[in-house]
């Protein structure tokens, strides 16, 4: 495959490499110049190369930070409108577009809204149900007329919990004893997204007071960190019966059960205060949810397209690589040719996520990279399946150099995945190089994951199947005229 003159660090690796080889010293020269032509040839095709590249405007997808105002959910708006246009710039399909402006106009509106969406919500049988009635009949509806009160259905169905809209403005969560470790990571995630919660803890009547007590404290002391004690009350929504005993005039005994009226004080004397006085802050968080929503639905379609792009360059990679380390009989060429073509990868890929590398984070990027995989045997575990592979197969011909040119080609192809998953976690753009080093355990876990999925033996099977058909085709040279 062609490689054209707009990658002056891999052209000029790859023929500072076959440069080298072809010297009748090169045993000696290698180890004494090598790496200064490298990074020579790898300085001046950078410079060539970061010299041609344009600007480009910078796409926040990070939260803001609470408390919230109105400025802060604008800018968030704002910024959402600004991934739409990065989104538009690299991807031209007017529907999504249409659909996702319509999106940005509706969350302006939503900030003049006067209405407000509460969610009662929990596991199964911890009296949602009876809770909403209960609260109608208190006249919340009167006393609130533009409060709608709705619950959902058992929040935990089976292995799945059921996903909650971002656009309520309020959630009362309701648990029946301490809280379970799915709750606990439920309200986390919900606290994480600014969403406004109650923690109700129903059914108290069946506790003794004591324990009522105990139980409340380990709440709000458990959750110290994500509520603040007064969103965290006790009630009875439907206490159980009393059952009474009068004694008769006669001598006999008459028992029945007595109906208990609900204990929901505590409940609503703070939602009354809550709809009262932080109306507007729930309006905007939810709002602020929106938006941050709408950022993710662009950041996922604009991360397909450029996975679309960056999928046929790791390709191009990966069998540049296994030609170049098939062609090169001497092992310390190899790596001065995948040096230079891994550099000029990452700066590839970087440059398609709008993460603009410098010549050191290139470096530092390809020595990290090659760090990891040693480190976590992906190397000599790939070279051993893939030799096994080979073997097994009718590739013993070229068995020596195909191990080598299929294994560099491998490597390349997990370098280049681990990449692309690292930079479409990355929610703040940079436009211009910087010394902002690489996340190691965020990057070491993405190259654990992207391994993990391309171990499989049928997939490594049809790799190698791949790989050796494009060797055969580079190899397949005519055989040179014996001089005698």
């Amino acid at each position: 495959m062609a490689v054209q003159l707009r990658r002056p660090i891999l052209v000029g690796g790859i023929a500072l490499s076959f440069g080298l080889w072809m010297l009748p010293t090169v045993h000696q020269s290698v180890a004494e110049w090598g790496e200064v032509g490298l990074l020579g040839a790898i300085a001046l095709g950078t410079g060539v190369w970061l010299f041609n590249q344009g600007g480009s405007r910078l796409v926040e997808l990070s939260p803001p930070s609470s408390p919230l105002d109105r400025g802060t959910v604008e800018r968030a708006i704002q910024e959402a409108e600004s991934a739409i246009a990065r989104l538009e710039t690299e991807v031209e399909n007017p529907y999504i577009s249409t659909s996702l402006r319509q999106q940005v106009c509706q969350l302006t509106a939503q900030l003049e809204r006067q209405n407000l969406e509460l969610l009662i919500t929990g596991g199964k049988g911890v009296g949602k149900s009876r809770l909403v009635q209960v609260l109608e009949s208190k006249g919340l509806s009167e006393q609130f007329p533009t409060v709608s009160l709705q619950e959902t259905t058992a929040l935990y169905a089976g292995d799945r919990t059921q996903d909650l809209s971002p656009n309520l403005d309020l959630i009362l969560f309701v648990i029946t004893s301490d809280l379970t470790d799915s709750e606990f990571q439920l309200l986390h995630h919900l606290k994480s997204l600014n969403q406004r919660i109650l923690l109700i803890f129903n059914k108290q009547d069946q506790y003794l007071p004591p324990e009522r007590v105990i139980v409340l404290q380990q709440l709000r002391q458990r959750l110290v960190q994500l509520l603040p004690p007064e969103d965290i009350v006790a009630i009875a929504a439907s206490p159980t019966p009393v059952k009474v005993r009068q004694h008769q005039s006669d001598g006999s005994v008459k028992e029945w059960l007595e109906e208990q009226p609900a204990d929901v004080t505590a409940l609503t004397q703070r939602l009354n205060l809550i709809l009262t006085q932080d109306a507007q802050q729930l309006i905007w968080g939810t709002t602020l949810r929106s938006a941050l929503s709408l950022k993710a639905e662009v950041k996922t379609a604009l991360n397909q397209a450029r996975r679309d792009r960056a999928l046929p360059l790791i390709e191009q990679y990966q069998w540049i690589t296994a030609a170049t380390a098939f062609a090169n009989p001497v092992p310390a060429l190899d790596l001065l040719a995948t040096a230079a073509i891994s550099s000029q990868l990452v700066i590839e890929l970087a440059g398609i996520y709008q993460q603009k590398f410098s010549l050191s984070q290139a470096q530092s990027a390809t020595k990290t990279l090659s760090s990891l995989m040693v480190k976590l045997g992906l190397v000599e575990l790939s070279t051993q399946t893939i030799g096994s592979i080979l073997k097994s197969n009718a590739f013993t011909y070229i068995a020596g150099g195909a191990v080598q040119g299929v294994s560099a080609a491998y490597l390349t192809r997990l370098a280049g995945l681990s990449l692309i998953e690292y930079f479409q976690e990355q929610e703040i753009t940079q436009q211009t190089a910087t010394d902002q080093p690489l996340n190691l355990e965020r990057l070491k876990e993405k190259l654990q994951t992207v391994f993990q999925q391309n171990q499989r033996m049928g997939f490594l099977a049809g790799f190698v199947q791949q790989a050796v058909r494009r060797l055969r085709l580079n190899s397949a040279q005519p055989e040179p005229t014996p001089l005698f």
